[in-house]
């Protein structure tokens, strides 16, 4: 495709470095903030100064680097074992893997239905939060970290009214609920139509105005169950709604589940009109 002097570009010398390149950014984001970025940044002056020993023709300083360059894949992955695995299931939520994983989405909705039913009836408060698109490590990390498969016992027991995590919300991705009793931001709305919101309610309308999730709500004193997303908020849906919301708003396509619903209501408002 191009060439430059001695040196010839082709699409496929392009592709290969595209895809070098989007590896090391992936290990990058996966590694920021950890002890491991010092290390790998170690392991790349180690193979660095292999090349450069090697072209001054420096043989013993060569061989000594050789010597480690030659371990190096063996000492990566025992070093980066927990960064690797988070790795590989960053990769396996994208879209491409999300038809092989569908059956365990349905799986944890229908668990938070079922708890979100149970806790509703006994007027029992809850806060569950489902992000989409975008991650939301920083709200993670003001809870206890949990990392536990998600059903309708767990969620029961933590927001049991006697349970010291029960206050905060649950943040649940995929099938896992990554962490309990975390902060939300509040939203700037005090009410919305002619309901004033608790606590739990701008909690659940402010993390959807500032990030791409679904937020839960089960209000402890009327037993109802709400959904916010993107600073609206639907008020007391059923059980069966509830499913039929969390299905489409969190599919590959990542539905609006509320642009319909708001679309007719504008239709509706200019027939009156």
């Amino acid at each position: 495709m191009l060439n430059i002097g001695f040196l010839t570009i082709s699409w496929t010398d392009i592709l290969d470095v595209l895809v070098v390149t989007f590896v090391f950014y992936r290990l990058y984001l996966v590694m920021r903030g950890t002890i491991a970025i010092q290390i790998f940044l170690g392991l790349l002056v180690i193979v660095a100064g292999s090349f450069v020993a090697s072209s001054l023709e420096l043989k013993a300083v060569s061989w000594i680097l050789k010597t480690l360059t030659d371990i190096w894949v063996i000492a990566f992955i025992i070093l980066f074992q927990p960064e690797l695995r988070r790795l590989l299931v960053i990769l396996g939520r994208g879209r491409l893997m999300a038809n092989f994983i569908r059956s365990s989405v349905d799986e944890s909705i229908d668990e938070i239905v079922e708890a979100c039913d149970e806790m509703a009836q006994r007027n029992i408060g809850a806060l569950i939060v489902l992000p989409r698109t975008t991650g939301i490590r920083m709200i993670i990390e003001t809870g206890i970290q949990m990392r536990a498969e998600v059903s309708k016992q767990l969620l029961l027991s933590i927001f049991h009214p006697k349970s010291p995590l029960h206050d905060g919300a649950v943040v649940i991705k995929d099938r896992i609920i990554e962490a309990a009793r975390c902060t939300l931001p509040l939203s700037s709305q005090l009410r919305i139509d002619d309901f004033i919101m608790g606590m739990r309610h701008r909690s659940a309308v402010g993390v959807s105005e500032q990030t791409d999730v679904l937020s839960i709500v089960v209000s402890e004193e009327t037993g109802t169950i709400s959904v916010a997303e993107d600073g609206h908020l639907r008020r007391d849906i059923t059980p069966d709604e509830l499913r039929d919301l969390l299905r489409q708003g969190l599919n590959i396509a990542q539905k609006n589940i509320f642009e319909t619903q708001y679309q007719t209501e504008e239709e509706n408002d200019s027939e009156r009109t």
